[in-house]
């Protein structure tokens, strides 16, 4: 549940957007790619999110689609037109991005009286986004969704904080605490849950996630790994190496894997590997839902095929 986009990348690699004469399109939109990443693993995922009534629009629709997505919880904003994001891209470790989300996203639009309960309290896993609680009314149909889903299942919050997309961008430390008291499992970057709950070095944040009452903590490091923490144990995992081509989809493709992990009942420490490796394998392309890559491809990676 959450945002959904059109993405623009570059095809000239290492240059500002002035300088850009050429741009690749792509599916876009964290939770999205989420979504689409749990599709090439074979297994049934839908969005919830709404889109312009404009040629985005369609064109978002009609990727879905194709990769395998139920778009049946796609709404359409008539007055608001589809995001698009350009991004800049300087390998291996900077990629700036331009969101073009005003006056105000189609996704930021969806109701608590729009929501399917049924098919929330239903899924076996919910996903929703830290973007999701920075404004209204999407603030209040997040808090809808996670209240009806009662920590049933697998229901994760991705902190996916963006201070751009924050209109008070210091409300944010106190909702996504307040999301994190609905969850089971809490996922972000070393950054992000600072945010959340404060600084500290990463085994005392993944501490102090799990005291928010959730079940597993996953505390992205960037290049030195995650640290997983669950049942008062902890454990650092590292990362993967690859050439980085453009970083930008490496967590959601994390974050798909770790769904395929979870679904399959997968160890802890084998499911954070897996997720590591699926997003070193998007961090070394160009695109993010475009490139998700399938479960052959990440044990291929990881030297387990």
């Amino acid at each position: 549940m959450g945002r959904i986009s059109v993405d623009l990348y570059p095809e000239q690699i290492g240059v500002p957007l002035a300088e850009v004469r050429t741009f690749a399109k792509s599916l876009g939109g964290s939770p999205t790619n989420v979504a689409v990443g749990a599709a090439r693993y074979g297994h049934r995922s839908a969005v919830i999110t709404k889109v312009g009534d404009d040629g985005f629009g369609v064109n978002a629709r009609r990727a879905l689609r194709e990769f395998g997505v139920d778009d049946r919880y796609v709404g359409t904003d008539a007055g608001l037109r589809t995001p698009l994001v350009f991004c800049e891209i300087y390998p291996p470790d900077r990629f700036p991005l331009l969101f073009y989300r005003e006056p105000k996203a189609p996704d930021m639009n969806v109701r608590p009286d729009e929501l399917d309960y049924d098919a929330i309290r239903n899924a076996r896993i919910f996903w929703t986004t830290g973007t999701g609680l920075s404004d209204e009314p999407s603030r209040s149909a997040t808090m809808a969704a996670l209240e009806a889903r009662g920590r049933s299942g697998i229901t994760v919050h991705d902190l996916d904080y963006r201070p751009t997309l924050w209109p008070a961008p210091g409300e944010a430390g106190p909702r996504l605490r307040e999301a994190l008291q609905h969850a089971t499992v809490a996922v972000g970057t070393r950054e992000e849950v600072t945010v959340a709950v404060g600084e500290g070095e990463p085994e005392e944040l993944a501490g102090r996630l799990l005291d928010t009452g959730v079940e597993l903590a996953f505390v992205k490091l960037g290049p030195d790994g995650v640290l997983v923490g669950w049942d008062g144990r902890m454990e650092r995992v590292p990362a993967v190496p690859v050439d980085v081509v453009c970083g930008l989809g490496a967590g959601d493709a994390f974050g798909a894997a770790l769904c395929h992990g979870l679904l399959e009942d997968w160890d802890l420490v084998r499911t954070t590997r897996f997720a590591n490796a699926a997003g070193a394998h998007v961090a070394s392309q160009l695109a993010c839902a475009d490139a998700m890559p399938d479960e052959r491809q990440v044990l291929a990676l990881m030297g387990d095929d």
